[in-house]
Formats: C-alpha cells, sequence, structure tokens
C-alpha cells in the first residue's frame, strides 16, 4: 500500500480497533465515517479508526438533556416545559421498571381501563362530572371537535384563533377535526351579541381558547364567561373552552394574578374545558378533558381516542398529581414564609433568588448570546406583561 493512498475499506473494518463501533454503532455508520475521515485527507489507519470512533460517539450521544433554565420562561415549551414533581418523578420511575396495572384490575383479574386511573381523583380534584386524559391538549381539542362537532360549525372569536409555537394553528386543527370555522367579532373586539349573531341551525358549539403566547391591549373587549354560558345555554349548544395550561389553585400570592383555574372556568358555566398536564400541573405530557358526563362519554368512546390514549408512563405520573395535594399549595394554608420552596418545581423555581439562579447557571450559556433581563415579568408564552411582587432589582447589577 502506498504511503498516501489510504487503506481498503474491507482491511478497516477487519481490524480489531474497528470491532466495538461495529458492535454498537453497525456497520453502514461505521463504513459513512470512515469514509469521512478518509476523505478529509487521513490515510493511517489507526488515525481514520480513531477520528471515525470520534465521530460516531458524539453523532449517537443523547440529544434530550438537562440543561439550566436560564430564560426567565417558567414553562418554556422548547426546554420542556415544567420539571416533573418528585412524586410524578417517582411514580414514572416505578412504573417504568416492571410490568403495572395499566390496563388489569387486581382484585377481579380482569381487564380493567386505564382511564379509570384518574377519573375519580380528577372528578374530585376539578369538581368536574367527569375526566378523560389524552397525550396532550392538542390532542384533546382535536377530540373534543371532531367528536361534537365534525361536519358541524364552531363558533371562535376572531381574537383567539391564535398559532402556538410551531403548528398549533386553531384554524387548521378545526380543519383536521372535520368541523367548520365560523368566525365572530373581530381581533380587538368581540361581545356576546357577535356570538348570536353568528348563530345557526349547523352550530355545534362554542369555542373559546386561553390566548397563551400574546395579549390584545388598548381598545379591545371581549365578553365576560357568564355571558358566554349564556349564549350557549340560549343556543342549546355546549360551551368547550381550552383552559390551558392546568392550573389548579389561585396564583395571586406568588405574583400572578388573572390567570383563571380549571375549576373557575367549570364555575363560569364551561361545558368542557381541556388544558395541558405538563404546564401548572407539574405532571408529564398529557391532555385532559373535564366537565359534563354526557360529552366525555361521546368523545371517550370516539376512535380517535384510542389514538391519542396516554401511555403507562404518562398515566402514573398524572395518578400521582391527580391523587396528591394540589400542585401549588397556599404558602398561607401551609404556614410557610414567603419564599419558601414550593410542592410544584416550576414554581420553586420562580421562589429562587436571581443571584442564587444566575450562579447556579454561570458557564452554561455563551456570553453572546446572553440578554440580561431587566425585571422578572409574568408573560404569557413569549412576551411579559407584568410584574410578580418581590422584585430587587439591585440583583441584576
Amino acid at each position: 500500500m502506498s504511503a498516501d493512498r489510504p487503506p481498503s475499506m474491507d482491511s478497516l473494518l477487519s481490524r480489531p480497533e474497528t470491532a466495538e463501533p461495529l458492535s454498537l454503532y453497525g456497520r453502514e455508520a461505521v463504513k459513512e465515517e470512515l469514509r469521512r475521515a478518509i476523505a478529509a485527507g487521513n490515510t493511517e489507519p489507526e488515525t481514520l479508526i480513531g477520528a471515525a470512533r470520534e465521530s460516531l460517539s458524539r453523532r449517537f450521544a443523547p440529544t434530550v438533556v438537562r440543561v439550566v433554565n436560564g430564560t426567565g420562561v417558567l414553562l418554556h415549551t422548547n426546554l420542556g416545559r415544567s420539571p416533573l414533581a418528585e412524586g410524578a418523578r417517582d411514580a414514572i420511575a416505578r412504573v417504568a421498571a416492571g410490568y403495572s396495572t395499566v390496563e388489569y384490575e387486581p382484585a377481579t383479574g380482569h381487564r380493567g381501563k386505564r382511564q379509570d386511573h384518574v377519573r375519580g381523583a380528577a372528578r374530585a380534584l376539578f369538581g368536574a362530572e367527569e375526566a378523560l386524559v389524552v397525550n396532550n391538549n392538542a390532542s384533546a381539542v382535536y377530540l373534543a371537535l371532531t367528536a361534537l362537532a365534525r361536519g358541524r360549525a364552531v363558533l371562535v372569536s376572531r381574537g383567539e384563533l391564535v398559532a402556538i409555537g410551531g403548528s398549533f394553528k386553531i384554524p387548521e386543527i378545526l380543519e383536521a377535526s372535520g368541523a367548520f370555522l365560523r368566525e365572530v367579532g373581530t381581533t380587538n373586539r368581540t361581545t356576546a351579541d357577535d356570538y348570536r349573531r353568528a348563530l345557526s341551525a349547523d352550530t355545534a358549539l362554542l369555542l373559546t381558547v386561553h390566548p397563551s403566547n400574546y395579549e390584545i391591549r388598548g381598545y379591545a373587549i371581549s365578553p365576560e364567561p357568564s355571558e358566554i354560558a349564556a349564549v350557549a345555554r340560549e343556543a342549546g349548544i355546549p360551551w368547550v373552552h381550552d383552559q390551558g395550561t392546568g392550573c389548579v389553585v389561585s396564583l395571586d400570592e406568588f405574583g400572578v394574578s388573572g390567570e383563571r383555574t380549571v375549576t373557575n372556568c367549570l364555575a363560569d358555566g364551561a361545558d368542557l374545558v381541556t388544558f395541558s398536564g405538563d404546564k401548572l400541573f407539574g405532571g408529564p405530557q398529557a391532555g385532559f378533558a373535564v366537565g359534563r358526563a354526557s360529552l366525555l362519554s361521546k368523545l371517550a368512546e370516539h376512535p380517535v381516542a384510542r389514538v391519542v390514549r396516554p401511555d403507562k408512563l404518562a398515566l402514573a405520573g398524572i395518578t400521582s398529581r391527580s391523587t396528591a395535594r394540589p400542585p401549588l399549595q397556599s404558602r398561607r394554608s401551609r404556614r410557610e414564609p414567603r419564599g419558601s420552596a414550593l410542592r410544584w418545581p416550576g414554581a420553586r423555581s420562580r421562589s429562587r433568588s436571581f443571584r442564587h439562579s444566575r450562579f447556579s447557571a454561570a458557564g452554561r450559556v455563551p456570553r453572546r448570546s446572553s440578554r440580561r433581563a431587566r425585571s422578572p415579568s409574568r408573560g404569557k408564552g413569549c412576551r411579559p406583561t407584568s410584574s410578580p411582587c418581590g422584585f430587587d432589582p439591585g440583583l441584576l447589577r
């Protein structure tokens, strides 16, 4: 072999040093990396195999890894939303380690139903007639629309035709479900009478959506929940509300006002409320639909319900949160001082001082990409809209 010519691929693959990469990554992946090393101008077998091993190690390293959230956004979708509460982590680990009763009833020895694990606890927690858990909130919204409104019209305010993240758009979800969108009001002003004027014989339901990543200010108006409930009752159609966050208790004393709880939404008169399990609820990715039993039975019996059903790990985490004390317990009820650690990890992050968070994140973010916050603020997804109490500007200097 010439000194300036690389060895043959067969000779490289047959060398003892290549045995481990072949067993770990497969023949084609090893050949691909060896070719890249050869194309880079290397000719020594040891150098080629070493370069291929290093490249393969980087290529197949885990990509979902733990990071420090220095963005200031507690429920950051790109960073996995809420950290799991300790009870949820423990429950998931126990179930993941072996077999489980996901669809088995030990008392009778018969097949069980996976929804039974969360139904009773969720009903008690939210004060709902019935509850259904699916794999995420978008699925819950889609299932509700396709089960209750396929082939018929759904009323939605133009100010609530939201787009969230990269692909969740209410108009597209409506179209995919087979329902027809009927826009109501204007972007900045929608009244109860606008809903009434949009009603027709083919109207299936009234849909309202929590504006998770924007806020309309200024010359704007929207009907009160009681007015929306009245319109739905008068028309004899259900009111479906996408609450989004899964807030269980009032956040007022944590410096966040105006976030209505799931129980509030049901008390307002919503017939069906959907929300995420991995936001303020503090569980794994999941979607809830809670409300009237007659509506939930239609969702549960629909073929799509099986397509979007939760797996055993999600069930374990959600069950632990549904049967535990509220994810965000009141400091006042527990007689704990302000700033104490909370049971929900995301809120615990909120209670940490900026100085402590700054030091724990030191060195994790390149300086050129860092941006200094001016104040801690409350926002809906991407833009802060208010400043929580207890902020010390000196911590940012």
